[in-house]
């Protein structure tokens, strides 16, 4: 079965808030996926479409796939470096804040048929 994949690396949104959109994706049609993802007021929602139209792309272009006939087959979100960084707090002390990254990876392959 051909399936084409995109990858975005460093996004910088938290894992665990990008895992809440990618999740709802899952499994979905591809012009169902791309609507949800429009409609939901999430920041990680732009940058998963970006993801996923680019994977859309691929298999267009490198393995000529229909594009009506594809599926999110694969969707999830690794953790990437973590920015830390420092605040001032009281009595001299400083407490770390740490900035998250993600890596945004998302599969889609033609659907079965029958």
């Amino acid at each position: 079965m051909q399936q084409a994949k995109a990858v975005a690396k460093t996004v910088r949104i938290a894992p665990r808030k990008a895992r809440l959109v990618i999740d709802l994706i899952r499994g979905k049609d591809v012009g169902e996926a791309l609507a949800l993802l429009k409609h939901t007021n999430r920041a990680a929602s732009p940058h998963i479409e970006k993801v996923l139209n680019s994977a859309v792309a691929n298999a267009e272009h490198n393995y000529e796939l229909d594009i009506d006939n594809l599926v999110v087959t694969e969707a999830y979100v690794n953790e990437g470096v973590t920015l830390k960084r420092f605040r001032p707090r009281a009595q001299g002390r400083a407490s770390a804040i740490n900035k998250r990254t993600s890596h945004i990876t998302v599969v889609v392959s033609e659907k079965k048929e029958g």
